[in-house]
């Protein structure tokens, strides 16, 4: 293999790494701008939802030897009843809410849940078998593993998903009444607080989902919430809060970025290119890179 070849499999390799932990942000930025457009909140326990989600997978089909896919959907059950119970039991009570009171709420919770992860999962990284085979598939040099394949068709159906929801749906088209106005929401007869009690099972079941593919690649600990949340908080900004369209693909874009500057430059700096890359955007074009407007956040979906 002559040095341009090498080169251009680099690069591949490269490439498919992104792609997978892309997918990730995406996932974990669709969650947040799931609870931002119903309620105008940053939920900064987003992360652990995802966290909650490959751990509780790791516990039925590691230690319980459950089916895969009995396993996933209790393991996103249970998610979405921790998402409802984080509602109804801290954000709902709430009188006259501001946005920095909820944001802080939602940070309390976030430091609860990491610490009861740890109380119950141990401060050790739990392993979990690959939904098929663990073996890589030769792409002209370069190596993708099939559950990075399972990533990408789970992140596909999670996106047609929701597009699905929110514009063919009757719920979801009351959700968007309420992200748009919510007065006007109530005088037509929906119950916005209803609506922002879905948001935040839809946001812990899309989070659920995100853990439970990517644990078999990372593994698992209570730790990683933290950085999953801020890599999908900025793939969220970059693609324009409210945009969830937007997120996906800036959420792929800056897994890819990652991935290549941790190749090209050093992998000790891969958390920090992220970051880079979110405030250098930010400095020049604040709504995000999908992002325009107001009005544009709570057109699009």
């Amino acid at each position: 293999m002559n040095p341009a070849e090498a080169n251009l499999v680099d690069l591949v390799q490269f490439f498919f790494m992104g792609i997978q932990r892309g997918c990730i942000y995406a996932m974990v930025a669709m969650g947040f701008n799931m609870i931002y457009n119903a309620t105008g909140i940053i939920n900064f326990a987003q992360g652990e939802f995802v966290v909650l989600g490959g751990l509780m997978m790791v516990s039925l089909t590691m230690a319980l030897h459950l089916p895969i896919v009995l396993a996933f959907i209790l393991t996103v059950l249970f998610v979405v009843v921790v998402g409802v119970l984080m509602e109804r039991l801290t954000i709902n009570p709430v009188k006259q809410p501001t946005v920095l009171r909820l944001i802080i709420i939602t940070i309390a919770v976030s430091i609860i849940t990491k610490g009861a992860a740890m109380m119950f999962w141990g401060k050790g990284s739990h392993y979990m078998n690959h939904f098929s085979s663990a073996e890589p598939l030769d792409f002209h040099g370069a190596t993708i593993l099939p559950q990075t394949l399972w990533i990408m068709g789970i992140l596909l159906l999670v996106v047609a998903a929701y597009v699905f929801f929110f514009n063919f749906t009757m719920t979801g088209k009351c959700m968007r009444a309420c992200s748009i106005n919510r007065d006007a929401a109530r005088l037509a007869g929906i119950d916005d607080r209803k609506m922002v009690m879905l948001s935040f099972a839809l946001s812990a079941g899309i989070g659920a989902v995100a853990g439970i593919i990517i644990t078999p690649v990372i593994q698992m600990d209570y730790t990683r919430g933290a950085m999953l949340g801020l890599k999908g908080f900025g793939a969220a900004v970059l693609g324009g809060l409210g945009n969830s369209t937007g997120a996906v693909a800036a959420g792929v874009l800056l897994g890819v970025l990652e991935a290549l500057g941790a190749g090209y430059i050093s992998s000790h700096y891969m958390d920090a290119i992220a970051l880079v890359i979110l405030l250098f955007v930010l400095f020049i074009r604040p709504s995000g890179i999908f992002g325009s407007s107001e009005a544009m956040r709570l057109k699009e979906f």
